[in-house]
């Protein structure tokens, strides 16, 4: 198991220096990705007892950003996020359990009033200090989701079979965090 003593502490999510993201196959041929460019949390380590760390993290839905306005627009809209009524996604970690050198994260996430309990894959990739003082530790996580737990199911039929918007989401974490204590 990784020794965690560099990462004991609390820790401020740097959504500047982060990305939460996301895939979806569209049209069953191709991948489209996207991100969250508003989320903030915070992870706090205990070196000691990986059992007892806990993470939370809250992401703006309005700042969903796939690189198509449109898009954009319509995942926004009452046929995906509805962000009217549901304007964030949260995640709050329940269970942290060592995998060799990674770490399985289990939470709930919270996606249009509809909680899921989920696994991310995490691996600890360091921590360093930046030219302004701040000590930083990295994350780096995936995990898989059914966007249909979630009430995500608009979806159109393709007379060449198949879906245009997958069920399959895939989650990726890339997080660079600041030590707060």
């Amino acid at each position: 198991m990784t020794d965690l003593t560099a990462y004991a502490g609390t820790w401020a999510i740097d959504p500047t220096h982060s990305r939460l993201g996301f895939e979806a196959r569209h049209a069953v041929i191709t991948k489209v990705r996207g991100h969250f460019a508003e989320f903030g949390g915070t992870v706090v380590v205990d070196a000691s007892d990986v059992a007892a760390t806990s993470a939370t993290v809250t992401a703006q839905i309005a700042s969903i950003d796939t690189g198509n306005a449109d898009r954009d627009g319509h995942l926004r809209s009452a046929d995906f996020f509805n962000i009217e009524s549901n304007p964030e996604l949260n995640f709050t970690a329940t269970k942290f359990a060592a995998a060799g050198d990674t770490f399985v994260v289990s939470g709930d996430l919270t996606i249009n009033d509809t909680t899921k309990n989920i696994d991310l894959n995490v691996e600890l990739t360091g921590t360093a200090t930046d030219p302004f003082g701040n000590v930083r530790a990295g994350f780096e996580g995936n995990g898989e989701l059914s966007r249909k737990d979630f009430g995500l199911v608009w979806n159109v039929a393709l007379e060449t079979g198949g879906f245009l918007v997958s069920d399959n989401i895939k989650l990726q974490l890339d997080i660079s965090a600041i030590k707060q204590a």
